[in-house]
C-alpha cells in the first residue's frame, strides 16, 4: 500500500472510465472508497470489483446537480 491507508474516497461518476479506474487504484493502495453514480445498482459493479480484489467500498445513488443529494452523499462517506 502506498501511503491512502487512512484515507477515505468519494468517486463520482466511478462506473467508468476514468473514474473507475481512479477508485479502482485509490482501493488498492488502500483507501476506502465511495462510488457514487445515478443508482446504487449502476455503482455496484465497480464497489464488487474492489471488495472482491480486499478492499472497502460502498455504492452511492446521488445525482450531483441536486444539492440536497450531494450533501447526503457526503454525509454517508
Amino acid at each position: 500500500m502506498a501511503g491512502f491507508e487512512h484515507a477515505r474516497a468519494l468517486i463520482t461518476g466511478g462506473t467508468r472510465g476514468l473514474g473507475r479506474a481512479v477508485a479502482l487504484q485509490l482501493a488498492r493502495e488502500g483507501a476506502r472508497v465511495a462510488v457514487s453514480d445515478l443508482t446504487e445498482e449502476s455503482a455496484a459493479a465497480t464497489v464488487a470489483l474492489i471488495n472482491q480484489g480486499g478492499g472497502q467500498a460502498i455504492a452511492i445513488g446521488a445525482n450531483v446537480a441536486h444539492e440536497a443529494e450531494v450533501q447526503a452523499m457526503v454525509a454517508r462517506t
